[in-house]
């Protein structure tokens, strides 16, 4: 079976993990995790990182740590990992989800300002499957309404937005290292920002508020325990090292697979817009009817022949979980054409760092001997 993503560790990693087991800095203290931090911050090109447990935790650390909470809105693009909405549920305000944009399933911007309210306090924007957000126009808006804006990266690792990983970033990039990711460290995440006091503030609110100094066990705010280990952190610096290799790779997954499946007709593969430079995380088709099969009974197919796929999100509005009367839900009701058009035909093919172009070339052949 060609798997859909696996991690490659071939730098450091085995080397730092067992200096952490030697030394017994196996938790959440340590050198590797702020060596981890400094080292992404500044490949993002940000002053800043604050690692925490998960991508999922970093997004609820930057909410809470931006004051949004009870009575606030939050903008979220319609299709996205149900993560995004439940940690701005979580931080006890309201998702008010906007459709997305059909070339780069990223936030449509035309379509958010019709949604802001006075009750609006932030953009949650996501750089979908790796392609960056149009920041320009996200940020304009931002400006506009005096709103922050939050960046989910967690599929973004190395992106650009005109020429600069640092225009990517927003006020702050919530970034993931869970296994399937260019970059991992098994489960993880980084808080990415330029803003000092909005650092300082998540690195209180992942460890239970204990602050330094002072009288221990004396709490000034609720916090949480999403705390990275030092063991995570040591894999997470080894991967930052060959960073650009692996986005190398990912870009080059890309190429081969635009290469054999250009000009097939019902595949309609991802764009990537002038002032975009992709990551490629997840290379997502389309399944249009065109093709003879619908998408899911392509991935039926694949599977039976040894290739792994996996489905694109699904959208928000229709998630069982948001439906319902509980006034903390979000309103699900409108139109998402698009968001639900990407839900139904999105296909993600392998797209592993470690594959090599036979693998990419197998997997091609296997989805066009599915044509009907």
């Amino acid at each position: 079976m060609i798997p859909q993503n696996l991690p490659v560790l071939d730098g450091n990693e085995r080397r730092y993990v067992l200096d952490c087991l030697d030394t017994n800095w196996i938790s959440s203290m340590g050198k590797y995790i702020p060596a981890f931090e400094e080292a992404f911050a500044s490949y993002c090109g940000a002053r800043y990182g604050v690692a925490c447990s998960s991508g999922t935790a970093a997004l609820h650390m930057v909410l809470v740590a931006l004051g949004i909470g009870f009575g606030d809105e939050v903008i979220v693009p319609d299709f996205t990992l149900v993560a995004d909405a439940n940690m701005v549920i979580l931080a006890g305000a309201k998702p008010v989800f906007v459709d997305v944009d059909i070339e780069t399933f990223c936030l449509d911007p035309g379509l958010v300002e019709e949604k802001i309210t006075p009750k609006t306090k932030a953009i949650l924007a996501v750089h979908m499957y790796g392609h960056p957000c149009d920041m320009d126009a996200l940020k304009r808006l931002a400006a506009k309404h005096e709103l922050k804006l939050i960046v989910d990266a967690a599929q973004a690792h190395g992106s650009e937005y005109r020429g600069s990983r640092s225009n990517c970033l927003g006020d702050a990039a919530c970034f993931s290292f869970y296994a399937t990711k260019t970059l991992t460290t098994g489960e993880g995440g980084m808080v990415v920002t330029d803003d000092p006091d909005l650092a300082e503030r998540c690195r209180l609110l992942r460890n239970q508020g204990f602050e330094g100094g002072g009288r221990r066990y004396w709490h000034r705010v609720v916090a949480f325990n999403y705390r990275l280990t030092n063991l995570q952190a040591a894999i997470g610096l080894a991967q930052t090292e060959r960073a650009g290799e692996k986005f190398a790779a990912k870009r080059r997954n890309a190429e081969i697979y635009r290469e054999l499946l250009a000009e097939v007709p019902g595949i309609r593969l991802p764009q990537e817009k002038e002032w975009a430079r992709s990551a490629f995380w997840n290379y997502t088709i389309l399944v249009e009817p065109e093709f003879g099969l619908s998408r899911d009974q392509v991935m039926e197919e694949m599977s039976r022949r040894g290739v792994e796929t996996r489905t694109a999100f699904c959208s928000l509005h229709r998630q069982p979980a948001y439906q319902g009367d509980d006034p903390r839900l979000p309103d699900t009701r409108g139109e998402y054409p698009v968001s639900d058009l990407v839900s139904e035909r999105g296909l993600c093919l392998p797209s592993g760092v470690g594959l090599s172009r036979q693998d990419l070339e197998t997997v091609a052949k296997v989805l066009l001997a599915c044509r009907r």
